[in-house]
């Protein structure tokens, strides 16, 4: 027999060991690894939606990521798994929370108001985290106890909150109305107001960032004056939001520490009575914090085709921002109200033209792939029930 004949003989006998020690060492590797908890798939990273430029409550700033940035690290931490964010504008309302939570870019959004009427069903909700709302901001040494110490003082308010709608009627409370919460605190620094009535989360921030905590900032508690906030999750993610509900109560107090690190009052607030209808364009629970009093009223326009209703929606989450809440406007060249004034019989075919095509060099971007026409059309119906009749333009 040669010995090419012997080897081919033996092959399969080596062969067969091989098979078995390999056998061996697999069935030991496995006996011998760790079993995969039921729960593997939460070592995921937690996704966040959050605004890259958003203080107090968000930014993409490492070295102050935010009070919701900050809930949600701490929130991460406790569930063991690492946090990545989708960064998206929060100026544009109730899309940001549809293309980003919704749009499955993200699990969970830190900080949504908890009311049945945000985005219900489709969005639910953990337990409560904290409350916001408006505060009064005043001199540390002015008492700021209840309505009537109010009484005789100028008071900074931002336009179409709850706030404004409240002192409405109180004729012995002398109203400056301001555009934003930034300008009720320059307002309040520059001797123009001798209190503001404002968004708290900001005024907060601002009075510990820009005014060296010179001020006192208290919470206000009455109809539309304050309400819960919570971490919101897409209607699917229940495992999830159970997850985080019961470590919620062991991070109470860290929760707590950050609200004090960024300035955001969260103590007990000074009540207030009903403030009755309010008059926000997007509802008592959704604070409008920006805005400016129109000098003339707007006046209904002749026939409007299209869902106005609708259209105002579209308009106060999207356009609001550059345009103001209801198209109020201070600045003229951008003040939406002016269209007819402006541009007469051409007022229909140059919105078709600006919002389908955009006004890059103005900083107008083109709309005609985020809105389809149905909806542009009634954003446009809307914006014929705000123009201003008379004058120049």
């Amino acid at each position: 027999m040669t010995c090419i004949a012997r080897n081919e003989l033996r092959t399969p006998s080596r062969n067969m060991r091989l098979d078995h020690v390999i056998r061996t060492v697999l069935l030991s590797t496995l006996l011998m690894a760790p079993a995969l908890p039921a729960g593997a798939e939460a070592t995921k990273p937690l996704r966040l939606c959050a605004d890259p430029t958003n203080l107090p409550f968000s930014s993409d700033d490492p070295a102050r990521p935010g009070l919701y940035l900050e809930i949600g690290q701490a929130v991460g931490a406790k569930l063991g798994r690492a946090v990545t964010y989708n960064w998206y504008k929060s100026y544009f309302g109730k899309r940001t929370v549809r293309e980003t939570l919704l749009g499955k870019q993200c699990d969970a959004m830190v900080g949504l108001p908890l009311a049945d009427d945000f985005m219900g069903p489709v969005v639910i909700f953990s337990k409560p985290i904290a409350h916001e709302g408006y505060a009064l901001v005043g001199a540390k040494d002015r008492k700021l106890a209840g309505i009537d110490d109010l009484k005789g003082l100028r008071v900074a308010l931002q336009y179409q909150s709850t706030p404004q709608n409240l002192l409405a009627s109180r004729d012995e409370i002398s109203k400056v109305t301001v555009l934003s919460p930034d300008e009720g605190m320059a307002a309040l620094d520059q001797g123009k107001a001798d209190v503001a009535f404002i968004w708290a989360p900001v005024a907060g921030w601002l009075n510990r960032t820009a005014y060296g905590d010179k001020y006192q900032v208290v919470s206000t508690e009455g109809d539309g004056l304050l309400w819960p906030t919570a971490i919101g999750f897409a209607k699917g993610s229940g495992a999830l939001r159970d997850e985080v509900d019961a470590v919620l109560p062991s991070l109470q107090a860290d929760i707590a520490a950050l609200f004090a690190k960024y300035g955001v009052p969260n103590g007990a607030p000074v009540k207030f009575g009903e403030a009755g209808q309010a008059t926000s364009s997007v509802g008592a629970r959704e604070p409008v914090t920006v805005g400016q009093a129109a000098a003339d009223k707007p006046v209904q326009t002749a026939a409007v085709t299209g869902d106005t209703k609708a259209g105002r929606e579209i308009f106060n989450g999207t356009c609001a921002h550059c345009h103001g809440p209801d198209a109020v406007q201070a600045e003229r060249k951008i003040d939406l109200r002016l269209l007819r004034k402006r541009y007469a019989d051409e007022m229909e075919q140059t919105y078709w033209k600006t919002v389908h095509d955009g006004r890059p060099a103005k900083g107008m971007p083109a709309w005609k792939d985020v809105f389809s026409d149905d909806e542009l059309k009634n954003v446009y119906a809307y914006l014929q029930t705000v123009q201003e009749a008379g004058g120049s333009n």
